[in-house]
């Protein structure tokens, strides 16, 4: 985490982090493409959690400490939703199994998860194409569905649909708290300002 700059002023974007990005500005000897690619940001101003590099979607940056605190503090309970395509055609019971708790391995511990929201869906019209497309098998169909959470625990969508049998092939974030993706494309970046971002965010 950046150390916000004396006398800085509050920025806040929200981007749209595109597939094969790390969620930092550094590639870190590897040749990931990083949020530096897309475009000049204050030096002070950093990514409010993470999204894994093969994982796409909704990110915040800002240099504002306290809303990182309030976003990424459990107590608060914020929901984070994503859309996961996995490999197989979900069933209501596998539905059911994700509402509830269910155990997963976290850092070579079992975690029970929190309750989760989850339900079947089609691909949103505005949910382009991956780059690269994800590998179809012929024999095997793809479903879709929404889940979220008000946890964030490494890579946990991909192991809560792997432990209910059915793996993630395209994860994405589309919502922290009331602030969505849609409308937007990958690699864009909207500067917004803080009552516009708290107002999406937080709204009732």
């Amino acid at each position: 985490m950046s150390p916000r700059y004396p006398n800085s002023p509050l920025r806040y974007f929200v981007v749209y982090k595109p597939y094969g990005m790390l969620s930092q500005f550094t590639n870190e000897g590897t040749e990931h493409a990083t949020l530096a690619d897309l475009g000049p940001f204050p030096p002070d101003v950093y990514a409010v959690g993470r999204l894994d590099s093969d994982s796409e979607g909704l990110l915040i940056l800002t240099n504002d400490n306290r809303l990182n605190k309030k976003l990424l503090d459990p107590t608060f309970g914020h929901h984070r939703t994503y859309l996961a395509q996995v490999e197989g055609s979900l069933t209501p019971e596998a539905v059911e199994q994700l509402q509830h708790s269910i155990i997963i391995n976290v850092n070579g511990k079992k975690h029970k998860t929190l309750p989760a929201k989850a339900r079947i869906c089609e691909q949103p019209l505005w949910i382009t194409e991956r780059i690269p497309p994800i590998r179809y098998r012929k024999s095997v169909p793809d479903s879709w569905l929404e889940l979220s959470l008000t946890e964030g625990k490494n890579r946990q969508v991909r192991k809560m649909t792997a432990a209910v049998g059915f793996p993630t092939l395209r994860l994405i974030r589309i919502a922290i708290g009331k602030l969505t993706l849609e409308g937007m494309h990958p690699c864009q970046v909207v500067e917004l300002t803080q009552i516009d971002l708290e107002q999406r965010l937080f709204a009732h």
